[in-house]
């Protein structure tokens, strides 16, 4: 078993990295345990104090939940693993508030005042309602860690991965720019009246490629045991949180099923 990582770009939040000597099993095993398991922080209630805007509170609100807010997995606990057993305490939900007053203009995520400085909108610059002359909106919300087996909002980051593709020219190609008439992806390359693979777009083919019709010699297939997996954050974590996060959340529940085994006996 073995993991390289091929790009870790922490402006764009964005990781991948090849799984060698895997299945697609544990593959999609992960995937799942990063969308449904791994927790983040978002907006759950809200309490309208005032809102004349030309939004409904429900819209307003709706927004409101769907804003990634910065998360701190250390310093809150899941409502139901919480010592107030989900009644609501600091180590569990955070207030925040929003007052605009200003009358007209675009409401921004960047007005929302947390009480926790570290937890607040990933993009201060999302618009949340325009208001306009005399309107006003003040509410307060509460934020809670959830998981995006609860709702999307919950949700961390867009993940997905691919089987490896395996190129191969096995001979002589007569018609190499028929073949890189088909090739979208810059895969292949004419040298010398030659037809040559690209190294460095290999990772980038498309596996439906067929050129059997233009040349037999020219192959693509995919290993059933070498994955590459995509991670793009929603900024509430960064890449490596959530992986790491992901793979610890598994072994706590292989430890729950061995001891659910134990208990059987």
């Amino acid at each position: 078993m073995e993991v390289r990582v091929l790009e870790n770009n922490k402006e764009q939040n964005k990781l991948s990295f090849i799984l060698k000597d895997f299945n697609s099993v544990f593959t999609n095993t992960l995937r799942r345990l990063i969308i449904d398991e791994v927790p983040t922080m978002a907006i759950e209630e809200i309490e309208f104090v005032k809102n004349n805007s030309i939004l409904y509170d429900e819209i307003i609100a709706h927004r409101l939940g769907l804003i990634p807010l910065k998360t701190d997995l250390k310093s809150y606990n899941l409502p139901d693993k919480c010592k107030c057993e989900g009644k609501g305490c600091n180590r569990c939900q955070l207030k925040m508030v929003l007052r605009a007053t200003k009358g007209s203009g675009i409401v921004y995520a960047s007005e929302i005042k947390s009480k926790d400085p570290a937890i607040k909108p990933v993009f201060g610059e999302m618009p949340i309602v325009k208001l306009l002359k005399g309107q006003t909106m003040e509410l307060e919300a509460t934020a809670v860690l959830g998981k995006g087996k609860q709702h999307v909002k919950w949700s961390p980051c867009h993940v997905y991965y691919k089987y490896r593709p395996i190129i191969e020219i096995t001979g002589e190609v007569k018609n190499p720019e028929a073949i890189i008439e088909v090739d979208h992806n810059n895969i292949f390359e004419i040298k010398d009246r030659k037809l040559v693979i690209n190294k460095d777009k290999v990772l980038d083919c498309d596996l439906s490629l067929d050129f059997s019709e233009i040349d037999k010699n020219v192959k693509v297939t995919a290993s059933d045991t070498e994955f590459v997996f995509y991670v793009e954050s929603f900024g509430q974590l960064s890449c490596k949180e959530i992986v790491t996060k992901a793979i610890d959340i598994l072994d706590e529940q292989l430890d729950e099923f061995v001891e659910e085994l134990k208990k059987a006996k």
